[in-house]
């Protein structure tokens, strides 16, 4: 499949050149010209373990692009991928979705067939149906805005993208999720867990698995206090409790 990622940021690039790697054409778009012409170079912009070999390679299989040619990127691709940020505003505790809703305006002019359009990062709750509103505006071209959540660790991306412990697709449309089932099929077939669901759930399911990790961590640390007070090792009190299925 013909794929395009908006952004060469952590999630865009690793899940970019991953992708290729699974045998897709994947051209990498991002504004920063430097960063640009660094990954043609095969200078990474971060750091994550086999990230530089797996650009290395797939760029010299021609499997890989990295481009500032936003236009022709998304009218060259089946699958649009939207990786940009989503800081916390500095007046508050909201997503800035500044990023998001420019990448919308901007695939909007460019839209020439069918399009899948994908928020892969991290955004509030509602967040693709103001995307397709807006993309609306701007063309009378059919497309599909899904979500699909990245769960990916530093330092653990590569192997968290191979082996997931689940792919989340939330797709209002059966043609979308049975394109993106297909796409993820080297990874389903390895035992990753696909979950199909509408993408407001999509996007809820990411933001509760950030605030449930969240709680998890805050709760071992209260009990890793408790054990110091009274002599007991912590790491026999997770191991106890992490096995109840």
């Amino acid at each position: 499949m013909k794929l395009c990622m908006i952004g060469t940021g952590y999630v865009g690039l690793v899940s970019g050149v991953c992708f290729s790697d699974l045998g897709n054409d994947v051209v990498c778009v991002d504004k920063d010209e430097k960063k640009i012409n660094n990954l043609k170079k095969g200078i990474i912009p971060i750091y994550e373990p086999g990230l530089e070999e797996l650009v290395i390679k797939n760029f010299k299989n021609k499997r890989l692009k990295f481009s500032t040619d936003l236009k022709s990127s998304i009218k060259n691709s089946d699958i649009i991928f939207i990786c940009v940020g989503t800081p916390t505003k500095k007046s508050g505790n909201a997503a800035d979705l500044t990023q998001i809703y420019s990448a919308g305006k901007e695939l909007g002019k460019y839209i020439n067939k069918f399009k899948i359009i994908i928020t892969k990062s991290t955004v509030p709750l509602a967040t693709g149906d103001e995307l397709e509103k807006l993309i609306s505006k701007k063309t009378k071209k059919k497309f599909s805005v899904v979500s699909n959540p990245e769960f990916l660790r530093e330092g653990e991306a590569i192997r968290d993208f191979i082996y997931p412990d689940r792919i989340v697709v939330g797709a209002n449309d059966i043609k979308s999720d049975k394109i993106l089932k297909n796409l993820y099929s080297p990874l389903i077939s390895k035992g990753a867990k696909y979950i199909s669901t509408s993408r407001r759930s999509a996007e809820l399911i990411k933001y509760a698995s950030n605030a449930f990790l969240a709680t998890k961590i805050t709760f071992i640390n209260e009990i890793a206090n408790l054990c110091e007070k009274t002599g007991i090792n912590v790491e026999d009190i997770s191991i106890g409790i992490g096995l109840d299925k």
